[in-house]
């Protein structure tokens, strides 16, 4: 764990920039003698902390109290009081209020390959819901409509994009050819370096695509990491909004921590609800 100087503006723009969660504490009030005066902020990271509220015990403490907050990732604000004679043993004997606020950076990356019905239903549903989203297809006509914030790709060959996409994304193959996913299924498999690889299709098309890929040589281990059909079961309809309403339910369950059929899990027309303006 490693504790950074400089200023916390730069160092939550830094966050955001990447995506990371981070608390972001702030002096709210001052009684007696204090470290530090109100308005001083520092960010904190499940490793890092950057900037400084006063240094020694209290400032261990709150970013004690800021990683459980990361760790627990339920409660977005808290104000906590702290006596710095008693609590944090710090001769300077005064009080201070903190402010926690638990900030999560949207919802990560989402890579799309495919423009066709379900990819269009599906992109502004997930700029919507604060995915960074990365849109590749073929044919530049279908992503000259692309929503604002949506990094569209234009490439003849779509797996000239693998090098430039972020780690840890959720990708999702999508495409009007299926010979073009299974290049890029296999692709996506070899460098195994994504939250989850889903693709459109069948059961008899996900059958299909595993006993290729075994007889390409693919390890077993790296097929079961491919999730076709993709998206939630639960959500019923073949209407390309229905399947784009259940791809987003499974990206979105899967970043809750929420199993289907437990308590907390997502409800498909819960979702609907939250996206009607995008399923009109």
């Amino acid at each position: 764990m490693a504790l950074h100087g400089g200023s916390w503006a730069a160092a939550a723009a830094e966050r955001e920039r990447r995506g990371e969660a981070y608390v972001l504490a702030t002096v709210l009030s001052t009684a007696g003698s204090t470290p530090r005066e109100a308005g001083a902020k520092m960010v904190i990271t499940g490793e890092d902390s950057w900037a400084s509220i006063g240094g020694g015990q209290l400032e261990f403490l709150v970013i004690q109290r800021a990683r459980a907050m990361l760790a627990g990732g339920t409660t977005q604000q808290q104000v906590a009081g702290i006596p710095l004679g008693a609590e944090a043993r710090q001769c300077c004997g005064g009080s201070v209020s903190v402010l926690f606020e638990l900030i999560r950076p949207g919802e990560g990356d989402a890579v799309v390959f495919g423009a066709g019905h379900v990819a269009r239903a599906l992109v502004p549903m997930l700029a919507e819901l604060a995915f960074r989203v990365h849109w590749i297809d073929n044919r530049a006509e279908l992503l000259s409509a692309s929503p604002p914030g949506v990094r569209a790709v234009h490439l003849a060959d779509p797996l000239d994009a693998l090098s430039t996409l972020p780690d840890g994304a959720e990708v999702l193959v999508l495409t009007h050819d299926h010979e073009l996913d299974y290049r890029l299924v296999r692709a996506l498999l070899a460098d195994f370096r994504w939250r989850n690889v889903g693709l459109i299709g069948s059961r008899t098309k996900a059958e299909r695509f595993r006993t290729r890929l075994a007889r390409d040589g693919m390890p077993a281990a790296l097929i079961d990491r491919l999730e076709c059909p993709v998206g939630l079961a639960t959500v019923p309809g073949k209407r390309p909004m229905a399947v784009a309403i259940a791809i987003a339910a499974g990206l979105l369950q899967r970043g809750s921590g929420a199993d289907e059929g437990r308590d907390g899990a997502l409800d498909w027309r819960q979702l609907r609800r939250l996206l009607e303006p995008a399923t009109e």
